[in-house]
């Protein structure tokens, strides 16, 4: 227990160094930040992003962490009767809905900007129908919400959540072609030949020495 804080401070076996070199590390990138002129400070602050060849797999995101956060809110909000955790989902399905069109869009300027096979392009026409079919229904349950004032009660939220999970399920089964097509097939990536002799190995050598 002693030895606890000293290699939290200072580092261990496979920790590759603790707080100290974290914000040693930290302070040398601030610094080689700054040597920079002003059109290269953003590709050092986001080096992922300016290598990337379009933004759809960054917009991605956005719909997915809101569509799906506000189903599961809608559900518990419908079970435990809290209407106040209903009008937050409802915020969610509208931001969800508004983040599925930018992506749909830079999704079709992806797919005609980026190389690909017939076997790849197999593949994203479906991922193309797929997330359409889900911008279509995040418009159709947002126009539904937006018109009942936010309250749909009885067999007809019974449909709507329905709808909610047709939705999720649509948009699950998307990101697993996204996955696929960059996974598999490298689809708009530039992968980095590493030679054998410089693959890097974690060591997971974890010690139980407790003193007491």
């Amino acid at each position: 227990m002693n030895n606890f804080l000293p290699f939290q401070i200072h580092g261990g076996a496979d920790q590759g160094g603790g707080i100290a070199d974290s914000v040693a590390s930290l302070l040398t990138f601030f610094e080689d930040v700054s040597t920079h002129d002003s059109a290269g400070i953003f590709s050092a602050l986001m080096p992922g992003i300016s290598s990337m060849e379009n933004i759809h797999p960054l917009l991605v995101h956005f719909p997915i962490a809101f569509l799906s956060t506000f189903f599961v809110l809608d559900v518990a909000g419908t079970l435990a009767k809290k209407q106040h955790w209903r009008n937050v989902a409802g915020c969610l399905l509208y931001l969800g809905a508004v983040a599925a069109i930018f992506t749909v869009t830079a999704g079709f300027i992806a797919a005609g900007s980026v190389p690909h096979g017939a076997d790849v392009h197999a593949i994203m026409e479906r991922h193309e129908h797929l997330g359409i079919s889900v911008l279509t229904l995040a418009a159709l349950l947002s126009v539904w919400r937006m018109g009942s004032g936010g309250v749909i009660r009885g067999g007809a939220n019974s449909f709507f959540l329905i709808l909610a999970g047709l939705l999720c399920v649509l948009m699950a089964l998307g990101a697993d072609l996204g996955g696929l097509m960059v996974y598999k097939y490298g689809v708009a990536v530039k992968a980095v030949q590493v030679p054998a002799a410089d693959v890097h190995e974690h060591e997971h050598n974890h010690a139980h020495d407790h003193q007491h």
